[in-house]
């Protein structure tokens, strides 16, 4: 069943289906900071994120046109992934999380 027939023309939908998972606004706003991030700072800054579920992450977003990912054929090999024009259309959302996050956490773990 395609998006559309499943959900109609939702904004919401749409947007939570490029984007739901448990690290892909993590790493959006990790590559919206770094501006371009090789794989394995991207790794170890998200642990404890697993190899396999950070490069579908990646995979999945990179397929859904948010994520850059430019591979270099060097000994060793590079890989450095950056937002694309449509991932840096999320940055004032990110922003907007992340300031939400800093007013709240303290009052999270004082429960």
């Amino acid at each position: 069943m395609d998006f559309n027939s499943k959900y109609g023309k939702c904004p919401i939908y749409y947007t939570i289906s490029k984007i739901q998972g448990k690290w892909k606004w993590v790493i959006l706003y990790k590559l919206y900071k770094s501006k371009m991030i090789r794989y394995n700072r991207l790794w170890n800054d998200l642990k404890p994120i697993a190899h396999r579920t950070l490069s579908k992450q990646l995979k999945e977003l990179e397929a859904d046109g948010l994520v850059h990912r430019e591979q270099y054929n060097e000994v060793p090999p590079r890989v450095e992934y950056s937002l694309t024009e449509d991932g840096k259309t999320l940055a004032p959302i990110l922003e907007l999380m992340s300031d939400w996050g800093a007013k709240h956490i303290d009052s999270d773990t004082e429960n």
